[in-house]
């Protein structure tokens, strides 16, 4: 009993374990979220990055979160991404929430929802660590 209760109190070690996790290829998304995520680069938008949260979500199969210098810069990738969408594809956003704020710009499109921040909501809210277990997209850098 005396050997149990000694091992029970000791020290216990933590280990870090790294899980590889798998990402999307950008060719295979749907053409839809592949020109948002090309109108947002066209308006510099800043450290952009996609999930695929099909495993792990039901309400929507990719986010894409992207930043911005400043509240002007967040309205005009808000204003590119859904007049291109629509232009090109007929295809408008099922509700668009935080614009006239600006400091956190949503754009729901079903299927996938684009989240435009400032660099100061995007540090506050911190998507990425919420939905860390997510996959990510690879993202071409020539965009």
């Amino acid at each position: 009993m005396e050997e149990l209760q000694e091992k029970s109190l000791s020290p216990r070690e933590s280990v870090k374990i790294e899980i590889p996790q798998a990402t999307t290829k950008f060719g295979e998304l749907d053409e839809n979220l592949q020109l948002a995520i090309r109108c947002a680069a066209e308006k510099k938008a800043e450290k952009m990055i996609a999930l695929d949260l099909r495993p792990i979500a039901s309400f929507t199969e990719f986010f894409v979160i992207c930043s911005a210098a400043n509240q002007r810069q967040v309205q005009a990738i808000a204003d590119e991404i859904s007049e291109q969408v629509k232009k090109q594809l007929r295809q408008s956003p099922v509700r668009i929430e935080g614009y006239s704020g600006a400091e956190w710009v949503l754009l729901d499109y079903g299927d996938f929802v684009f989240h435009v921040f400032d660099k100061d909501a995007r540090d506050f809210y911190d998507l990425e660590r919420l939905w860390l277990d997510a996959a990510k997209v690879d993202i071409p850098e020539n965009l």
